[in-house]
Order: C-alpha cells, then sequence, then structure tokens
C-alpha cells in the first residue's frame, strides 16, 4: 500500500490517497477532483477539468499517466 497527494498527481490539496496501485490511487484522486467540485471547492476546478480532458483524449495524456505510474512506483510501501 502506498499514499499520493491530491498535489502530487496535480491537484490543489494536500490530501493522500492510498492504493495498491497508481491505478488505484488515480482512480480516488479523479473521485476527490469530482467530490470537491461538487462541494464547490474552486481551487480543485482547474485540476478536474485537466482530468474529464485526459479521459477524452487518453492517448494525449499518456505522458501523465506514465509519469503518474513511475511517480506511485518510486513511493516507499507506507508503513504497517
Amino acid at each position: 500500500m502506498k499514499t499520493m497527494t491530491c498535489r502530487q498527481l496535480g491537484g490543489p490539496c494536500d490530501l493522500g490517497h492510498r492504493g495498491e496501485s497508481a491505478d488505484d490511487v488515480i482512480k480516488a484522486q479523479d473521485q476527490h477532483l469530482k467530490d470537491a467540485v461538487a462541494a464547490g471547492d474552486a481551487s480543485h476546478e482547474p485540476a478536474n477539468a485537466d482530468m474529464r480532458g485526459r479521459w477524452k483524449h487518453p492517448k494525449k495524456s499518456l505522458g501523465w499517466y506514465m509519469d503518474s505510474k513511475k511517480a506511485f512506483a518510486a513511493l516507499p510501501d507506507d508503513p504497517a
């Protein structure tokens, strides 16, 4: 299990997302951004728009995805 923050994934805050894989934390980030914007948090709107754009144009966003996977792989495991 590893943790990446919203900020590490391109967002504005330090909320941690835990997961067994980079895909787990990316999915958690996507939900966090949606929830934050729905709750009226304007600081998350640019990151949410970027996230929506990534999923609409996956080939263009492969670099972000691969960078996120590398960053996740380089992290130490969370303490037990």
